[in-house]
């Protein structure tokens, strides 16, 4: 029940709404109520027996009072229903904003290991299930439990023994709710978790379609998913077995068990005329009887949804609750471009460094190439350099300011950086380049991309930068993608400038015009560059060789081919 009053901040979020609905559902009880109480009336009395003793204008009127709550009970409940849904969609909606936001202020480090379709399904469909607990369940539990309790006073009011009997099969009824709730919940975790888990690999199966397709991994693929998808089903299968068992079937056993003993109790007492009822009594309390049963089923019925509602609370407070990045107050007021990395040691698990004794100063407009094999810690350093982590000894040091001490977004705001894989989102081309910051203007997009030789892209394009691009760039080629990704980063006019393997999926004639543009911005401009083409990294002032996590080789390209050791023979092999 914690993840239910972990929703108590939203509900009072919009309190006065929940309050108004909760009203309504009382006016809603009271006039369902109220109709067993006037047909009760017309039948013991303004109904007699003999002909000519029954009086046409009282009941006419007790029918019109009748139809008139019948009437009241259906727009009540409309708009119970509608207010009620609003307020507990306006709380989802804050909920969903608030888990998005989240995770955007999460660091990268949580990201390692979880699958982008689980957090897709903690944003999506772990919130919509919540909504059902506030449209379905949290209504029904509120009509439910004011019924009972109406219906049991007056029961009790009208003829003690019956509302004796009546209370009999409540113990029944709930240990039954009991042994529900312990088998569903199981079911109900599995079912959410394979939920996750089959966003997780149709979101990778997608993006990984050209890979899956041309390595014939079709039929796998297929396996996986299948097998996932049946966990999934038997998991669903057993809530429904048990939802079977707790819907109709045993509510019509229950009640013919009740029929069964008030039927002898209202003989009985005919037997005698003392105690005999009336026939607008034995109506009211068969019709109240009926009425107090439909409520606890009701509640059992949506214990699948309770639970499931429950399970997906728990995995959005679960993230909610996982630590954002740590906010330092520290700010960078001006930087110059100055770097320094003084004895940096780090490491992604705690147990084994990938970067061991890092030394590095780049003074501003310093070009810094980083070489190595895979694995030797090139993409670590630029992780560090970008504060998505840090260091597990030593320090970094931006103007000689260590880089712990300052806010993260605060350095980010000096920095731009191009991936190997460039990112092109759903939108024109000025909105991918400048990135919805309107403090970049139509003509500084336009000079970016032209700095790094987009025109004879923009040509092409019909609108210009106004032209709406396919989700991830599916219509441009490669190269096309990493130009955009350049003007990105220089639309941006940062401090440092991060190349990772920037120009490592281009073509020869594209590489070209990016050099020369780099030339040019990278003037006055501290540049990290991860490279595997030492021919594009000769101008570089420094060249740093990595091996296993540890500087081997340091110095500008001269210097590096005259020492004649690793980086020497690795630039005599590509040079062939």
């Amino acid at each position: 029940m914690k993840e239910m009053l972990k929703l108590l901040p939203y509900i009072k979020q919009y309190k006065l709404m929940f309050l108004g609905g909760i009203m309504l559902m009382i006016l809603m009880v009271g006039f369902e109520l109220a109709g067993p109480l006037i047909a009760a009336s017309i039948l013991d009395n303004h109904i007699k027996l003999g002909e000519g003793n029954i009086l046409l204008r009282p009941i006419l009127y007790l029918i019109g009072l009748f139809l008139t709550i019948k009437l009241l009970h259906a727009v009540v409940s409309y708009f119970a229903q509608i207010v009620l849904v609003c307020a507990g969609t306006k709380a989802i909606q804050q909920m969903r904003h608030d888990v998005f936001k989240h995770v955007q202020s999460l660091p990268i480090r949580y990201f390692d290991n979880l699958p982008a379709g689980k957090v897709v399904a903690r944003i999506t469909n772990d919130t919509e299930s919540i909504l059902q607990l506030f449209a379905s369940v949290i209504p029904m539990f509120m009509v439910s439990i004011l019924t009972i309790f109406s219906i049991t006073a007056i029961v009790f009011y009208v003829h003690f023994w019956t509302g004796i009997v009546m209370l009999l099969f409540i113990p029944v009824i709930l240990i039954w709710g009991i042994l529900y709730k312990k088998y569903s919940n199981e079911n109900n975790h599995i079912k959410r978790e394979r939920n996750s888990d089959m966003n997780a690999m149709i979101n990778e199966s997608i993006n990984g379609m050209p890979i899956i397709q041309v390595f014939n991994r079709e039929e796998q693929i297929r396996d996986e998913f299948e097998k996932i998808n049946d966990e999934y089903y038997d998991s669903a299968k057993g809530l429904v077995k048990l939802e079977s068992l707790s819907g109709e079937n045993l509510a019509n056993t229950i009640r013919s068990i009740v029929f069964a003993i008030l039927v002898y109790i209202f003989a009985a007492t005919f037997l005698s005329d003392s105690t005999a009822l009336t026939v607008g009594v034995m109506y009211l309390l068969v019709d109240y009887i009926t009425r107090f049963f439909n409520p606890l089923f009701n509640i059992i019925g949506q214990l699948s949804i309770f639970e499931t509602a429950r399970v997906a609370a728990n995995k959005v407070f679960e993230m909610l609750e996982s630590q954002p990045e740590e906010k330092e107050d520290g700010k960078l007021s001006s930087f110059n471009g100055n770097i320094s990395f003084r004895n940096v040691n780090f490491s992604y698990d705690g147990k084994r460094d990938v970067l061991k004794n890092i030394n590095i100063e780049a003074v501003q407009g310093d070009t810094v190439a980083l070489v190595g094999h895979t694995g030797s810690g090139k993409s670590s350093i630029i992780n560090l350099l970008m504060r998505f982590y840090d260091p597990s000894d030593g320090a970094i040091y931006f103007d000689d300011q260590n880089t712990k001490t300052i806010d993260k977004q605060n350095i980010r705001q000096f920095m731009s950086i191009v991936l190997q894989d460039p990112f092109i989102y759903s939108g024109t081309l000025m909105y991918n380049v400048r990135l919805n910051n309107e403090n970049i203007s139509e003509a500084e997009v336009l000079k970016a991309l032209e700095d790094v030789g987009a025109g004879p892209l923009l040509d092409r394009l019909s609108d210009g930068i106004h032209t709406e691009l396919a989700e991830r760039g599916a219509t441009l080629s490669l190269g096309e993608r990493q130009l955009i990704s350049f003007a990105r980063a220089l639309a941006f006019n940062p401090k440092v400038l991060v190349l990772d393997e920037a120009t490592s999926n281009i073509d020869s004639e594209t590489e070209q015009l990016i050099q020369y543009a780099m030339n040019v911005v990278s003037k006055n401009r501290t540049t990290f560059i991860i490279a595997h083409r030492l021919s594009t990294i000769q101008h570089a002032d420094q060249i740093i060789l990595l091996e296993n996590g540890e500087i081997k080789e340091q110095g500008n390209h001269k210097e590096l081919i005259a020492l004649g050791r690793n980086y020497s023979t690795m630039y005599n092999m590509q040079m062939g």
